[in-house]
């Protein structure tokens, strides 16, 4: 008996303990249908006949995975055969823990291009909604995910024919490690070419402690009532993206701790959930439970500031298409509240409309409306519960209903220590903790815990020396030239050559302004002396004066320097804003005014979320590379291409921790941490606010949490990890150079280097981004691996990485247990600077000047682009287009480029001339079918018959043709499709 089947036996004979019932009988397609017919007949009180029951799989068997999804939560309409409606549920809605449970194992699903076997699989009501994969090998995140990947794409699989179609979460394990995921559709469910985060998660406790072995998560995680729940209240069907979503262990207790203090009537509470961690989804979640509580007469989630109302209720509705509604003005508050519509039992609003409404002198009375609420019990959730709901704001809601529980979600909680007292916020009456506000701590997860799970990324931060022996004090401004001049001159190392944008936190709104016209002049006299400088894209950002416009009013409650510095020179300001709205306007083809600020500050936010590293995807000129702000930006705002922040201004605490935050979101390898260039030198203000917000007892570990090693400790790993490729090679007899990687004999020697090599890989894109460098230690780095040798071995690395990724691809589960282990994370050989316009230029330059005069040769090109992964594909064409250049000849970009194509086009023609005349078809048809593919980007299987008809095949032979042909096709179209996915075609694959 194999290690894997013996895993296999002991989970189900845990599953058996759990009270499970092992259904031995059940292992093919037919048996599988059978059970579910017994099932749903008892369910639904029914007797089907056959044609019934076939009709009945043909409308619930889908290939949608998410139409499926809501169909298994929901009650469905059926029309029987005397005409007769039958309403029915696949399972138990209302309650899921009556549902009956069962497990299966080594499921085939037999079909005309597979015998895919599927480890164990859990049936709840005869649907198999939970599949078990166990491994013997070791397995990563990503490996877990991608095995699930290559199970779907498998030609023939059940996931789209068959009741596997109802498969909802995925479990991966090799007993010690454990990972579990949700299904989904292809477009949120495989590897895209950036190798973005993807939804991998460990189960937890509730003090965020792992449960990884399969033992211990079967006991916490598949009980049948808490599988039963996962299922039915913790996952998400997220609408407007048509994805499903599962939530995270933490979110999930945070969730619970919430009901149960309503259910109990208990008082109030706070979640500590960490900036990051998706306390949005979170708090829609309690929102929704609760609205099906009929003690609770309304529950309204409250948030500060305009853009953040806007921004909650854009994605509650994400979630659940119409939850909530706009309330455009208080007016349209108070009426919500006054209404019994179910609709309106869960309201999105700001802290400034419910002030309002809550006013007595207000002149629209509003108070005296509300009056009938007063004595009810209403549930409040505060997003970022510290600032405008301390003071009078949180009074007047305790004071006018005192039945109301109030709930608050922070990432910084407002500690003794962090409790501060504005001149300019009045409204506080008081120090006030958040625990003076909340009573008590419901369920934390701190930055500490979720680093630990790599949901956010750790810090690295440079405290700015500036140049020469005066050495300003921690927190005093130096010079804003000196600034300025730092940041142009570290900027494309801080951001991984531009793949990332940064923003610039100033200390007033005159240094925001002062800051956008200087970075304007450095850049114009740095084009006149240095013809290769490619200047940054910097706008700006800041709340022009209020002068009584409502809606900018709202955007500055809680922009407190900025209203402050609107109130000296407000004309000043504004014809400053208005300028540099005007330059946003030309850069970026724009149309907006101080009138609609709200509207460019949308526009700023886009641009900064859509970023995108290749300029292939999103030209340079469409990005903003720094955003200039005072207070906007700061808080409440996720881009994961946002990686640094520079920092000219004194931060504490829960501001710098929130600023700090901007920079952490996790997007692949390529980003490897949050990169922090602090100009005025607050060391002890990061300790002391790591110190406040970890959750750690010791500050040491914490910071050795937080903060990533400094430079001279990962110079130290990057040249062990070289020196081990140095014995490694000599073990293998071979010297230590990039063209011997192609003499090392065996899979094993080759999967060592692949392993070997993506280590040094991973800390070298570590160490680009440290923008503390010193010239000595840059000086070693380049002398642990020269950059040409480096960019030899990345050569080597994709090319041997290309190969056995064919062989993963091919052979899946049959390739040998090394080669399924590797995770090649291309990514991380995709240069942000080598793309195909990049070659084009340098083509275009170095055949215009004499040989002497050139820099680089034509096979130091090639080279240069086989260096790097995100022109993989386009790598042979380009190689032999610039093979058949004369180098001598002076080439211009646009001759370059449409030659080019050109070269494309005829190799792609003589390709598909080549397969046209292999299978005796014609050439002009066979381009018209696959034109359709390309020009819709779906594969037609009833077009592939008909091209096939003129040959007049009997049907084995034409299936036969039909396989030895796509075969050839499937790659030439592919080819074409450029990376994009065309539907249908993983049949053949």
């Amino acid at each position: 008996m194999t290690k894997e089947a013996q895993i296999e036996e002991l989970f189900i004979k845990k599953l058996e303990d759990l009270k499970y019932t092992y259904r031995r009988d059940i292992h093919d397609k037919n048996s599988l249908e059978k059970n579910f017919r017994e099932k749903f007949e008892a369910l639904n009180r029914v007797k089907l006949t056959e044609n019934e029951f076939e009709r009945l799989k043909t409308d619930i068997i889908t290939s949608d995975v998410f139409a499926a999804s809501k169909m298994l939560r929901e009650r469905n309409y059926f029309q029987r055969e005397d005409g007769t409606p039958l309403n029915y549920t696949l399972v138990n809605i209302k309650d899921w823990c009556k549902n009956e449970y069962e497990v299966i194992n080594q499921l085939r699903i037999n079909t005309g291009n597979s015998n895919q076997r599927y480890d164990v699989i859990i049936l709840i009501n005869g649907i198999p909604v939970v599949q078990v994969e166990l491994k013997t090998l070791e397995i990563s995140p990503r490996k877990a995910m991608q095995q699930i990947i290559d199970y779907k794409n498998d030609p023939g699989n059940g996931y789209t024919n068959s009741l596997l179609c109802f498969m909802q979460l995925f479990i991966v394990s090799n007993r010690t490690n454990t990972y579990y995921f949700a299904n989904n559709r292809n477009q949120h469910f495989s590897f895209n070419a950036d190798e973005q985060f993807l939804p991998v998660y460990q189960f937890a406790d509730e003090d965020n402690k792992k449960i990884t072995h399969l033992d211990s998560f079967a006991e916490k995680f598949l009980p049948k009532c808490t599988l039963g729940e996962m299922i039915s209240k913790y996952m998400v069907l997220v609408e407007s993206e048509q994805k499903l979503l599962v939530m995270r262990p933490y979110q999930i207790y945070a969730v619970k701790a919430i009901v149960n203090c309503i259910h109990q009537n208990r008082g109030n509470g706070y979640i500590w959930h960490t900036t990051g961690s998706g306390k949005t989804l979170t708090s829609f979640k309690a929102s929704t439970l609760l609205k099906d509580n009929p003690d609770i007469e309304k529950c309204l989630f409250v948030v500060d500031r305009k853009d953040l109302d806007r921004q909650t209720r854009e994605e509650f509705n994400k979630f659940q298409e119409g939850s909530v509604e706009e309330n455009t003005n208080t007016e349209t508050l108070v009426r919500r509240l006054l209404s019994t519509d179910y609709a309106d039992k869960v309201i999105v609003t700001t802290i400034q409309k419910l002030g309002l409404a809550l006013d007595g002198n207000n002149k629209k009375k509003y108070k005296e409306r509300l009056e009938s609420l007063s004595k009810k019990r209403i549930v409040f959730i505060f997003d970022e519960c510290h600032r405008s709901q301390f003071g009078d704001n949180h009074k007047a809601i305790k004071e006018f209903f005192p039945n109301a529980q109030l709930f608050g979600f922070t990432g910084t909680p407002i500690f003794e220590e962090n409790a501060t007292q504005n001149s300019r916020e009045g409204e506080y009456a008081s120090y006030k903790t958040t625990k003076d506000v909340f009573e008590k701590e419901l369920h934390a997860y701190t930055i500490t815990n979720a680093i630990d799970d790599r949901n956010v990324l750790r810090f690295h931060v440079d405290y700015f020396e500036g140049k020469g022996n005066i050495k300003p004090k921690p927190g005093e401004a130096i010079t804003q030239q000196a600034v300025v001049e730092a940041i142009i001159d570290k900027h494309d190392a801080a951001t991984n050559t531009r793949r990332f944008n940064a923003v610039l936190a100033t200390a007033s709104i005159n240094n925001a302004i002062e800051y956008y016209d200087l970075f304007k002049e450095v850049q114009k006299q740095k084009l006149k002396t240095d013809k290769d400088f490619i200047p940054l894209n910097i706008t700006c950002v800041f709340s022009p004066p209020a002068e009584g416009n409502k809606d900018i009013q709202q955007i500055q409650e809680d922009l407190e320097q900025e209203k402050e510095d609107n109130k000296q020179n407000p004309d000043e300001k504004k014809a400053a804003l208005k300028r540099i709205i005007k330059d946003y306007n030309k850069q970026y083809g724009t149309n907006h005014n101080i009138n609609e600020f709200d509207l460019y500050y949308q526009d700023v936010q886009k641009r900064i979320k859509d970023h995108k590293y290749s300029n292939s995807d999103y030209p340079h000129k469409n990005k903003i590379d720094i955003v200039i702000v005072v207070d906007m930006l700061l808080t409440g705002f996720d881009s994961k291409y946002l990686n640094t922040l520079y920092v000219d201004k004194n931060l504490k605490y829960h501001g710098l921790i929130q600023a700090f935050s901007r920079t952490n979101r996790v997007l692949n390898d390529t980003k490897p941490y949050g990169n922090i260039l602090d100009f005025r030198r607050q060391e002890s203000a990061v300790n002391e606010a790591i110190a406040l917000f970890s959750g750690e007892k010791s500050d040491e570990d914490a910071k050795k949490i937080w903060l990533v090693d400094p430079a001279p400790v990962v110079i130290a790993k990057f040249k062990k990890a070289v020196a081990d490729l140095n014995v490694f090679m000599a073990e293998n007899n071979l010297v230590c150079a990039p063209e011997e990687v192609y003499n090392l004999k065996g899979d094993a020697a080759r999967i060592a280097f692949v392993k070997n090599f993506k280590e040094i890989q991973k800390l070298k894109t570590q160490l680009d981004q440290y923008t503390d460098l010193d010239e000595e230690q840059r000086a070693q780095i380049e002398n642990i691996l020269p950059e040409d040798t480096l960019r030899s071995f990345r050569s080597s690395y994709i090319e041997t990485a290309k190969k056995y990724r064919e062989i993963q691809q091919k052979e899946g589960d049959q390739a040998p247990e090394e080669i399924q282990q590797l995770d090649f994370e291309f990514v991380l050989f995709a240069s942000a600077l080598i793309d195909y316009d990049y070659i084009m230029e340098l083509i275009a330059e170095n055949t215009q000047k004499k040989p002497s005069k050139q820099r680089m040769t034509k096979h130091q090109v090639i080279s240069l682009l086989s260096s790097s992964s995100n022109l993989m594909d386009e790598q042979e064409d380009l190689t032999e287009y610039i093979n058949s250049l004369d180098w001598n000849i002076g080439h211009d970009v646009n001759s370059l480029r449409e030659g080019y194509d050109t070269f494309k086009t005829e190799k792609s023609e003589k390709e598909l001339a080549d397969i046209a005349g292999k299978y005796g078809l014609s050439v002009s048809e066979l381009k018209d079918f696959t034109d359709k593919i390309i020009g819709r980007m779906i594969f037609d299987g009833e077009k592939l018959t008909d091209l096939l008809e003129p040959l007049e095949l009997s049907w084995k032979e034409r299936r036969i043709k039909e396989l030895a042909l796509m075969a050839d096709l499937v790659p030439y179209l592919k080819k074409q499709a450029q990376g994009r996915e065309i539907s249908g075609l993983a049949a053949y694959e």
